[in-house]
């Protein structure tokens, strides 16, 4: 018999280099100082480097990395067959993707991985290793969470606030006081200014937010305060020496940080945050919320008005405006809820709707028309026509003009596109 003859494989190798975003890697070599050092020794053993890439994600979870499924795709198609990489923690350090890299041996795609003090091919031993190696990295990230953590129940049970500072104090810069916050003198105090036009002069958020941008306040990132950001702060216990940590966990601590404002003072204004939360929304109007200004990028508002009649009955219509919060001189039209109902109606024709829902509220109200006429009408719905199929987009333009307040608004919910509204017309983007 003839001997087999044994045919290399030609290796094409991907270089592959990633900077962890983790605290412990600080200190490794960064991205092109990996890629120098591998370049150099393709060089001196004579390797192919048909790719490179170059990635700064976490490898601690599983399949959260672009570029490594990439690589394990290019792989599968035979586009290299190796991977040259600084060490094997650049690949993986968590089981699902080095089982990844396992398989794809196994399968003999990936033919060996190169690291710099190593080689990894396809045999029992090396695989063995490259597994060990691996969950000796995970291992570490393990054990430094579990760290950190300690760590931080530490420090917030010292009272020092783990954290980034809000807005009105700083992270101390000295190495020393770790965690430690200080008064910001600049911000501090239109901080307690925010808190005590709210609690006594009735200013609502919005009306900060004005008065924010009037006074070109900016946060420590030489941003303007947000509206949401107001919010935040108006809720946050920090500003009167205590805090929660974490969030949502019931443990509360009295920080070492000097208080901006008095316990009364955060009281008064979240009685006033929930006043203002009931006036917004106590009373519900079929197209709030639903909506965008065209002109400036703020929502939408309504109110009612009642007008009395001379035959001693009352009037009532809705009106929709810009609630002019991106731009107080917004000249968007005020409009009347039965003329945005009339410019729905050709847009329902040419949307994408959530059919699904749309479906089930339409086969809801078929059976509840059926009922009636069992019930109360007496008909006997064996002998009558079928039911023909009705055109869900008809049923929604039919809730729409007859619907309740709530039936209307589960309409336009199913409505996946931003509505704009544009001197009284409507448009879809």
């Amino acid at each position: 018999m003839e001997a087999k003859i044994s045919i290399p494989v030609k290796m094409k190798y991907c270089l592959y280099a990633r900077k962890s975003t983790e605290q412990e890697d600080k200190q490794v070599l960064s991205i092109d100082s990996q890629i120098r050092e591998m370049e150099k020794m393709a060089t001196a053993d004579g390797l192919e480097i048909v790719t490179m890439k170059k990635e700064s994600h976490s490898a601690k979870e599983a399949g959260q990395r672009p570029l490594f499924n990439e690589i394990v795709e290019e792989l599968k198609q035979g586009k290299f067959n190796g991977i040259l990489t600084w060490a094997p923690d650049r690949i993986a350090r968590n089981a699902g993707d080095l089982g990844r890299i396992v398989d794809l041996m196994d399968q003999k795609k990936l033919v060996e991985i190169r690291t710099y003090g190593q080689k990894f091919s396809n045999t029992p031993n090396d695989k063995f290793m490259l597994m060990i190696l691996g969950s000796q990295a995970k291992l570490e990230n393990d054990n430094k969470v579990i760290n950190v953590k300690r760590g931080l129940r530490a420090r917030v049970a010292m009272g020092l606030w783990p954290c980034t500072a809000p807005t009105g104090y700083f992270n101390s810069k000295n190495v020393d006081k770790r965690c430690h916050v200080e008064i910001d003198p600049v911000r501090a105090p239109l901080i307690k200014e925010i808190f005590e036009k709210v609690a006594y002069e009735n200013y609502s958020g919005r009306r900060i937010y004005r008065w924010l941008k009037d006074i070109k306040f900016m946060t420590r990132g030489n941003k303007p305060m947000t509206l949401g950001n107001i919010y935040r702060i108006l809720r946050m216990s920090f500003y009167y020496g205590v805090f929660e940590y974490p969030v949502g966990s019931g443990d509360w601590y009295t920080g070492k940080h000097t208080p901006i404002i008095t316990k009364e003072l955060f009281d008064a204004v979240q009685t006033k945050i929930q006043v203002e939360k009931k006036k917004a929304y106590g009373r519900e109007f079929a197209f709030t919320r639903m909506l965008h200004c065209a002109y400036c990028g703020s929502g939408i508002t309504a109110e009612e008005k009642i007008k009395e009649l001379r035959d001693g009955g009352f009037n009532a219509h809705v009106y929709y405006r810009c609630t002019k919060l991106k731009n107080r001189d917004c000249q968007n039209e005020m409009v009347k809820e039965n003329i945005l109902i009339d410019e729905m109606l050709p847009i329902i024709d040419k949307m994408s709707l959530d059919k699904s829902e749309l479906k089930q509220k339409l086969q809801e109200e078929v059976a509840r028309y059926a009922l009636f006429q069992t019930g109360v009408l007496g008909v006997d719905l064996n002998q009558s026509k079928k039911h023909k199929d009705i055109s869900i987009k008809t049923f929604a333009k039919h809730m729409l003009q007859h619907g309740t307040m709530l039936q209307k608004r589960e309409v336009l919910g199913c409505i996946k596109s931003k509505i704009l509204l544009k001197d009284k017309k409507l448009s879809v983007e």
